[in-house]
């Protein structure tokens, strides 16, 4: 008498826990569609528009984050180094170069989850456009470590993997077509561990 009933709540059950385990597996997955690469930073610029894709706008509210309109910024990120080597705490990168033109630009390290590596109160955890020392050429070299670094030395924890977070605010990049011609700082491991 209760076997049928039993059977579909067990069936409506199932189906319900696999659909809410992949939705939330696609919106950990991805920001969404669209995404530009530059070497190992990658941005995507439609999701802070009116234009983005459904996943974009589920990943937007799933974070709670306020994102820049696309006349605004444009953030990019890097999980991974110019040899496509996954960056670990473990290693020391030398970030190089110059970053596209914008009226003002941030970079910090994030983990996995986009939380901000925060390694101790004393430790640079951030740079901006205002802080960074340059070179003659307004190049610049930002050393990014567990170790403390002479000059520019952006601080992170001793374990675990994590990502650089570049936001280009005020860009005319951001609202163009032209972002694929940019050309982005690199990043270069220049040691791990004790080697």
């Amino acid at each position: 008498m209760f076997r049928i009933p039993l059977l579909v709540a067990l069936a409506l059950s199932v189906a319900f826990g696999v659909g809410i385990a992949s939705a939330v597996s696609a919106l950990k997955a991805t920001v969404g569609f669209g995404a530009i690469a530059l070497g190992p930073w990658v941005a995507f610029p439609d999701a802070q528009t009116a234009n983005a894709d459904p996943y974009a706008r589920a990943h937007r509210a799933r974070a709670g984050k306020l994102l820049y309109g696309g006349a605004e910024g444009l953030q990019f990120t890097a999980a991974v180094d110019d040899a496509g080597a996954k960056l670990s705490a473990a290693c020391s990168y030398d970030i190089t170069g110059l970053t596209p033109p914008a009226r003002f630009w941030t970079l910090y390290a994030a983990n996995e989850n986009d939380v901000a590596l925060r390694p101790g109160p004393e430790l640079p955890s951030a740079f901006n456009a205002l802080m960074v020392l340059r070179q003659a050429d307004s190049s610049f070299v930002i050393h990014v470590s567990a170790e403390a670094q002479p000059d520019n030395w952006l601080a992170i924890r001793q374990a675990g993997a994590f990502k650089l977070v570049l936001t280009l605010l005020d860009t005319p990049t951001a609202g163009s077509s032209g972002v694929v011609d940019l050309t982005m700082p690199k990043i270069v491991k220049t040691g791990c561990g004790d080697a």
